[in-house]
């Protein structure tokens, strides 16, 4: 960084201005109130054909306060945290309040769930790299790629490095902090040329930069995802078992995270309303969260409620063990918050895993699917259509790349017929998981 960022300091200075908020809006005459304050600080670096394209030194931060008045509540915000800034935020959020609706749920989470320890959960690793460095880094993994033989250009390299700090803080006397960091190094390349063109990419994400891949491998890897598209054909139509590698078959669990989310509940938006207990995926399939687990990407002591956070089941050999609840969407439903206000923290599966070998065998005939384009889900049906590329599977072996086929199924069947998860684990964001094998779905090409 070109610009010292002292988190200690940092922090102090919200908590600061935090407890100033909430002082203040208790004068006002709020009944309760709650304010969330962060800065983050960071450098972007994008790189394209052995030149720089941009530089990007970022600090951004944000204040917001929401005071309640009876069940009647009031927000405001300010990218400004300083003192006369403060002050006009609380004023404005108890103007707000008085003209709002009663609102039943509205209020604070209960006052003995919120977080009595704070471990050091070990996201804080700050990168002392020079503007310089960043670019010599990304250069040489866009280098990396370019130079293997078949590829003919480059959309670039990138990497990012940030650090920040969040303070949370509410009248029930809660105040609590954490410094965090992650930091980024990608690279996309193309192969061929025409209507024969493609690209891929590869990148690397760590909360700790000694951790992130070398610059070299990211851009061999790149390149070998890319040469391995060239020649692509459209697959065969027809009902056949569909492979997801991991990054895809994330966000299949990003769907059903949504799905028991408490906000879609309550809005009667998601077609796992009323499912607690029902089966859902194979009996042999555990999926939780583990929001304390040292070093991830999303680990913290305390939700944006300030409840403390704990190891959730959300998925019990199978059935809907637990729904995903703030205290706001707890109390619309009747129900106690699960500690998940601001969403799921570090989700990981419990499940016996095969080789990607192995699931591809299991397959014998259907599309590993690689790329995903477009945004046919519906959360209230559960219906799932996307545009994809990949790989056209045949006794059980990789054959060529596919491209130009849609593949179409509903997300609870799609669960149902969950045949496998790979070993081939990705932790390179929260959610960790490898290869999803599922038993059948419409896949639409045009042979």
């Amino acid at each position: 960084m070109t610009q010292a960022f002292d988190a200690e300091t940092q922090q102090a200075a919200l908590e600061t201005r935090v407890q100033q908020a909430l002082d203040q809006a208790r004068q006002l005459g709020a009944d309760a109130c709650e304010v969330g304050a962060s800065v983050d600080q960071g450098m972007g670096i994008n790189v394209r054909q052995g030149d720089v394209e941009s530089v990007e030194l970022s600090r951004d931060q944000g204040f917001a306060i929401t005071v309640y008045v009876g069940k009647r509540k009031g927000t405001a915000s300010s990218s400004d945290t300083g003192e006369a800034s403060v002050r006009a935020a609380v004023e404005k959020a108890m103007d707000i309040a008085r003209y709002t609706g009663e609102d039943a749920a509205a209020g604070l989470a209960p006052a003995d769930l919120m977080a009595q320890h704070f471990p050091d959960l070990d996201v804080h690793h700050p990168w002392a790299l020079s503007t310089d460095e960043a670019i010599e880094i990304a250069l040489a993994c866009e280098q990396a790629g370019r130079q293997v033989e078949g590829i003919t250009n480059s959309d670039g390299a990138s990497l990012s490095s940030g650090e920040g700090v969040r303070v949370y803080g509410n009248s029930h006397g809660f105040l609590g902090g954490q410094c965090g960091s992650r930091h980024s190094l990608s690279c996309m390349l193309i192969a061929g040329s025409g209507a024969g063109m493609q690209r891929d990419y590869d990148y690397s994400s760590e909360r700790d930069p000694r951790a992130l891949a070398s610059p070299e491998s990211i851009g061999a890897r790149a390149a070998e995802r890319t040469l391995r598209r060239l020649g692509a054909k459209r697959p065969a139509t027809g009902r056949m078992p569909v492979m997801f590698e991991p990054t895809l078959a994330a966000g299949l669990i990003g769907h059903f995270l949504s799905a028991i989310a408490g906000g879609s509940l309550y809005r009667q938006s998601s077609f796992l309303c009323d499912r607690l207990g029902e089966t859902l995926f194979p009996d042999w399939f555990t999926l939780g969260e583990r929001p304390l687990e040292r070093g991830a990407m999303a680990s913290s002591p305390f939700d944006n409620d300030g409840v403390y956070t704990r190891d959730n089941v959300f998925v019990a050999q199978g059935r809907v063990a637990s729904y995903m609840l703030s205290a706001y969407s707890a109390r619309r439903l009747n129900m106690e918050t699960t500690g998940n206000a601001g969403g799921a923290r570090n989700i990981r599966l419990d499940v016996p895993l095969a080789s990607f070998e192995e699931l591809l065998s299991r397959m014998d005939r259907g599309v590993l699917v690689t790329e995903l384009m477009g945004q046919g889900v519906n959360g209230v049906t559960g219906d799932y259509s996307r545009g994809a590329a990949g790989f056209w599977v045949e006794n059980g072996k990789i054959q060529y790349p596919v491209e130009e086929f849609t593949i179409a199924g509903n997300l609870e069947s799609m669960f149902k017929g969950l045949v496998g998860v790979g070993d081939d684990i990705d932790t390179r964001g929260s959610i960790h998981t490898g290869s999803w094998l599922v038993n059948e779905m419409t896949v639409a090409g045009g042979q």
